[in-house]
C-alpha cells in the first residue's frame, strides 16, 4: 500500500513535470526555437539535371507577443541566409488567435517582407486566416483582402488561381498558386461549420501552357488527393504540424484527413507533397514536438 508521504512526493513530481511541460510548450519551443528543415528530392516530371533551391515561409500569424515585427525581421534575415533560388510565402500572415496583446498591422509585416531577396524572386499565396480575419471580405464574400493588398503594395506577386512561367539558367518551370480552400466559413447553428473556398484547381492548371514542370502552392494540403500527376510538387502549410506532436503523431490536426497530410514529405501514387510546420501559432500559443521551422526544398540531383 502506498504511503501518504510517497503519494505526496509523486503528486508533487507530477505537478513539477506539468509546469515544466507548460513552460516549455508556451515559452521555449514556440519562441526560442526555429529549425531549418531540408528536403532533397527529384519528383516525377522534374528534370534530374535541373537544380532548384526553394525557401518556404509559412504561417507567420503576426501578433504580439508571439510573432512580433522584430521576430519577423529575424525570420527574413534567416531566410535570406539560406541562399535559395526562390522564396515562397504560403499564407496565414494574419493571426486569428485571441491570446495576444496586439496585432502586427499588415503594412508592417509586409514591409518586413521587402527585405526578402532571391534571384527568382518572392512569390505568395493567401491562407484561410488572411480571409477569416478580414471583416470586409467576409461581408462581401469576395476579395481583395487587406493581407493580399499589403503583399501587392510591397511588390510581392500574389497568386490566386494563377500561374507564372519562370526560368533558371534557361530551364523553365511553372509556379501555380491556388486560391484558399476555406475562405468563407458558414455556421449552420447546429455546431457545424461549412466552408466555401475560392480555389479553382482545374482553372489554375489550365493556365500552364507547355510541358515545363509545375510546382503548386496550396495553403491547405487537403487538395492533394485531387492534384494530378502533371504537377511535380505540391507545397503546403496550414497544419503547423498539429502544433503538438507526440512521438511523431499529432492528436489534433486542422485537416479532414487527420495525420495523413499533417507534416513533412508525403508521397502518394508517385505524387509528392511537402507540408511545412510553419512558424507561428493558432488557437493557442503552444508548440510541443513541432518547433517553428523554415523549410528548404532542393529539387534535382546534386
Amino acid at each position: 500500500m502506498i504511503s501518504r508521504r510517497l503519494f505526496l512526493k509523486g503528486f508533487g513530481a507530477l505537478l513539477v513535470a506539468g509546469f515544466g511541460f507548460s513552460g516549455y510548450a508556451f515559452g521555449v519551443e514556440p519562441l526560442l526555437r526555429m529549425n531549418v528543415t531540408r528536403y532533397r528530392l527529384t519528383p516525377p516530371r522534374w528534370p534530374r539535371d535541373f537544380n532548384l533551391k526553394i525557401a518556404i515561409v509559412a504561417d507567420l500569424h503576426a501578433c504580439d507577443p508571439w510573432m512580433t515585427l522584430e521576430r519577423i525581421e529575424k525570420i527574413v534575415s534567416a531566410t535570406n541566409a539560406l541562399n535559395a533560388d526562390i522564396i515562397l510565402l504560403l499564407g496565414d500572415y494574419v493571426s486569428g488567435m485571441r491570446l495576444v496583446t496586439k496585432r502586427v498591422p499588415p503594412d508592417e509585416w509586409s514591409a518586413a517582407f521587402t527585405g526578402l531577396k532571391a534571384p527568382l524572386g518572392v512569390h505568395a499565396i493567401l491562407g484561410n486566416h488572411d480571409w477569416w480575419e478580414d471583416a470586409e471580405a467576409q461581408r462581401l464574400q469576395q476579395g481583395p483582402t487587406f493581407a493580399g493588398t499589403a503583399l501587392e503594395n510591397a511588390g510581392i506577386p500574389l497568386y490566386e488561381n494563377d500561374a507564372v512561367r519562370i526560368e533558371k539558367d534557361g530551364q523553365p518551370f511553372w509556379l501555380a498558386g491556388l486560391g484558399d480552400q476555406l475562405a468563407f466559413p458558414t455556421f449552420n447553428g447546429r455546431g457545424k461549420t461549412r466552408f466555401r473556398g475560392v480555389d479553382d484547381l482545374t482553372g489554375t492548371l489550365a493556365k500552364v501552357t507547355d510541358d515545363a514542370p509545375v510546382i503548386l502552392l496550396a495553403h491547405e494540403p487537403d487538395i492533394f488527393p485531387q492534384v494530378p500527376d502533371r504537377v511535380s510538387l505540391t507545397l503546403s502549410g496550414h497544419t503547423h504540424g498539429g502544433q503538438v506532436r507526440l512521438f511523431g503523431y499529432a492528436p489534433v490536426v486542422p485537416s479532414r484527413f487527420g495525420n495523413r497530410f499533417a507534416y513533412g514529405h508525403v508521397i502518394e501514387d508517385n505524387r509528392h507533397l511537402v507540408v511545412s510546420g510553419g512558424l507561428g501559432m493558432s488557437i493557442l500559443p503552444v508548440r510541443f514536438g513541432s518547433p517553428p521551422e523554415l523549410v528548404v526544398v532542393e529539387l534535382g540531383e546534386a
